[in-house]
């Protein structure tokens, strides 16, 4: 693919975000409500996954719970590393990908997600090999991975396999490393900064994952982060904002955490910052082009189907849970199940609530896609949302394209607000379903 760079000449962007505070905090409030009531765990048991229904599109995701440090801001499901462990894991990993090609599944795409994904690089790359040889119709795999293991000798054992790599930097400002713990993990900014070069030319799309919303980060510290991003000149760039969970608001919270209103003055220097750089593909993830994957593959795929344990699928609205329990996980996976142990159903006005979020997200918000989907006219299906959104100025109707809506900087904004209540309410899912383990399920 071909890089879309803006010519020399084009304007300084200008982020217009005029929502007041009350009404962010108002927003986060009743996404809060919808998240518990939505998220809630009143899940029934599942012993198998569905067949594929023909005509729809499937993404596989595989989970890689493994890290050898576990910093304290992070709430994805991992173990501390454990070399035999893992090895016996990725094993079974391919043995539940078997499972699936046997139930008749294809995929287009491929993420693998952590955890650290690159703790092994020989069984990461059979892995991957092993995924494409059972489903041929894999186009593109995405994997993360930090700093720490770019300068690895096994990790070249990934070029040829990983199309894109996402890189966990965080910032690359030595207070905040010093601040999260990272500095003795992974190294100074510059040496990761050196470390990214390094591997750029092992794949076709590198991604750097910065943060937001760290206390101490100031606009010169945020600006420094974005201007050592763009030196390295990455197909891809995503911003996170620092995300509080019940999990996590002991560490976090007063501690790492900058005050809540400085989300929105951040947010605006990274939308000025980047724009004109890169494209916008959400409302925290910037591109050299429109098409190409990024983190949050629940965009481009309404169905995805996940192995390994921690893994969540979503088919045929209905989400399925993969034990978090790694015992378990071997247990099932060795007499000859799936790792999915629950499964919980969505209605179809919930379903069409969770898409209206990632159009809002995403910057694709389109009444044709709910028509053909849903059947329904989204002005009056979702009209307390689409009121409420028109109301604050985020969305407005697209002069060229009846059915397309354009989602403005206060809807960027407020895609960036409902988006990160959406991942820690996911986030709390996950404290709840780890919760129970005990030392031997580890």
């Amino acid at each position: 693919m071909s890089s879309i760079i803006l010519p020399d000449s084009a304007q300084p962007y200008n982020a217009n975000i005029t929502t007041p505070d009350w009404m962010i905090s108002s927003m986060e409030k009743v996404m809060q409500f919808y998240v518990d009531r939505n998220l809630r765990l009143d899940t029934v048991s599942a012993e198998m996954m569905p067949n594929p229904i023909e005509g729809k599109k499937y993404m596989l995701y595989a989970h890689v719970p493994f890290c050898h440090t576990l910093c304290s801001y992070c709430t994805f499901h991992r173990f501390l590393f454990n070399e035999d462990k893992a090895r016996s894991y990725f094993i079974s990993l391919r043995k539940e990908m078997d499972m699936v090609k046997n139930l008749g599944y294809d995929f287009e795409s491929m993420y693998i997600g952590g955890g650290t994904t690159t703790v092994l690089e020989d069984e990461l790359a059979r892995t991957i090999e092993h995924a494409k040889k059972l489903f041929p119709s894999i186009k593109e795999v995405s994997c993360e991975s930090d700093p720490q293991h770019l300068d690895r000798p096994g990790f070249k054992q990934l070029k040829g396999l990983v199309d894109r790599m996402s890189i966990g930097v965080q910032s690359f400002n030595d207070d905040i490393l010093t601040m999260t713990d990272r500095i003795e993990k992974f190294g100074t900014g510059q040496q990761t900064f050196d470390k990214i070069m390094a591997a750029k030319e092992l794949f076709p799309i590198i991604n750097v994952d910065l943060i937001f919303g760290f206390r101490g980060q100031t606009d010169e510290v945020i600006q420094h982060d974005l201007d050592m991003a763009a030196k390295l000149d990455p197909r891809q760039i995503t911003t996170y904002p620092l995300m509080i969970t019940h999990q996590t608001r002991k560490s976090v919270k007063g501690k790492l955490a900058a005050p809540q209103g400085d989300m929105v003055r951040q947010y605006r220097q990274i939308l000025n910052s980047l724009n004109g750089q890169y494209n916008q593909l959400s409302a925290w993830a910037f591109g050299k082009t429109n098409d190409e994957g990024f983190d949050e593959y629940v965009i481009d795929y309404d169905e995805y189907l996940g192995v390994g344990s921690g893994s969540f699928s979503f088919l045929d609205d209905t989400l399925y849970v993969n034990t978090f329990s790694l015992k378990k996980y071997q247990q099932r996976i060795g007499s000859g199940h799936m790792g999915v142990e629950q499964q919980k159903n969505y209605g179809r006005k919930e379903v069409m609530q969770y898409r209206f979020l990632l159009g809002m997200f995403s910057g694709r918000l389109s009444r044709k896609y709910f028509r053909e989907t849903f059947g329904v006219n989204l002005d009056t299906a979702l009209f307390k949302e689409m009121t409420s959104m028109k109301a604050i100025g985020a969305i407005k109707n697209d002069p060229t394209d009846r059915d397309n809506l354009i989602v403005t900087d206060n809807g960027k904004m407020m895609g960036l607000l409902m988006m990160k209540e959406f991942y820690s309410g996911m986030d709390n899912v996950r404290a709840q379903l780890r919760k129970p383990l005990k030392e031997s399920d580890m």
